[in-house]
C-alpha cells in the first residue's frame, strides 16, 4: 500500500522536474484514498512556500473543510524541511513516509528531528520507501541542472 501512495508522489516529483521545479511530490490519505496531492511550485509561484507538503495540505484541508488532518497519512519522495515539518505538526498528521533523506535540510532525522522534540501529536515517521527511486529523480534533475549551467558558461567564453 505504501509503494502505491508513493508511486503517486513520484509522479507529481516528475511533473515539477518537468517545469523545472526541484522534483518534489506529496500526497494525503485518509482512509485508503488520496484527499490532498502536491508538488513543489516555488518557481511557478514564486514562493518559498509553495512547496509539495503545504500544497497538499492545503488541498486536503479544502477536501475535508477543516485545517485538522487527524487520520490522515503523508507521502512525500523527499524527507520534509523544517517549514514543512511544522505545517505536518500543525495540521495534526499522524504518519509521515517519505522517499529519499534529505542531508541538507531534513527535519525527520536528515539534519534534525522535529517529530522527536516536544511537540503534542508528533506523526509517526517511516523513511526509505522507494527511496531509490525518489532519489534518482533528484538526481538526474540537479545533474541536467548542473549540465545546462555548464553549458551556458561554455557558451559565455565564446
Amino acid at each position: 500500500m505504501q509503494e502505491k501512495f508513493m508511486r503517486q508522489a513520484l509522479k507529481l516529483a516528475k511533473e515539477a522536474a518537468a517545469v523545472n521545479e526541484v522534483p518534489v511530490g506529496c500526497v494525503i490519505v485518509q482512509d485508503g484514498k488520496i484527499i490532498g496531492e502536491g508538488r513543489n511550485r516555488r518557481e511557478e509561484k514564486g514562493s518559498a512556500l509553495s512547496h509539495a507538503e503545504t500544497e497538499a495540505i492545503l488541498q486536503a484541508n479544502a477536501a475535508r473543510k477543516s485545517w485538522r488532518l487527524d487520520g490522515c497519512e503523508l507521502y512525500v519522495t523527499l524527507e520534509p524541511c523544517p517549514m514543512c515539518a511544522g505545517a505536518i505538526l500543525n495540521a495534526r498528521i499522524q504518519r509521515v513516509w517519505y522517499g529519499a533523506r534529505d542531508r541538507a535540510f531534513g527535519a525527520c532525522g536528515g539534519v534534525m528531528n522535529l517529530f522527536m522534540e516536544d511537540f503534542p501529536n508528533p506523526p509517526a515517521i517511516v523513511g526509505g520507501i522507494l527511496e531509490e527511486e525518489c532519489q534518482a529523480v533528484l538526481s538526474e534533475f540537479f545533474s541536467s541542472l548542473r549540465g545546462r549551467a555548464e553549458k551556458n558558461r561554455r557558451q559565455r567564453r565564446i
